[in-house]
């Protein structure tokens, strides 16, 4: 059956300046394409589809896919996600310095929920914050005694 995580996609509405955010903040670009055709119709969906898409990738392997609908064009108002919103909730990253982190996020144009807070066993600290575009993530940093 499943044998792991193969990674998580998020659908943006500015490509670029959503990537320039997650390079910024430790993401390397691994690849990107345009897809179009019966292949990326079968799977989504979606009639005449026309996307394009940028996996980025973490040092531990770990891959995020951005996606912008060129067509259908994403109508939608961005708004910042709610944690308790049906659906995926939220992504989760493993930080190293929270506290630098958070006031990154912030300096490229995110937000943050919470100033890092240490959890109630004390292993680690966490911040809810959004992205440019309003997607929540957590940032997790282990504690070590």
């Amino acid at each position: 059956m499943i044998e792991g995580f193969r990674h998580a996609g998020i659908v943006v509405r500015d490509l670029e300046k959503t990537q320039d955010f997650y390079l910024k903040l430790g993401f390397k670009t691994q690849s990107q394409a345009i897809e179009t055709g019966s292949f990326i119709e079968s799977v989504t969906g979606i009639e005449d589809v026309n996307i394009k898409w940028i996996k980025m990738n973490l040092p531990d392997g770990n891959l995020l896919e951005l996606i912008k609908y060129i067509n259908p064009v994403t109508e939608k108002e961005i708004f910042l996600q709610e944690a308790n919103q049906l659906g995926v909730s939220h992504l989760a990253f493993n930080i190293r310095n929270i506290d630098l982190f958070c006031k990154q996020v912030i300096n490229l144009g995110g937000s943050i929920i919470n100033s890092p807070v240490l959890t109630q066993n004390k292993q680690f600290r966490v911040a809810y914050c959004h992205d440019v575009e309003g997607n929540l993530f957590e940032a997790v940093e282990r504690q070590y005694e």
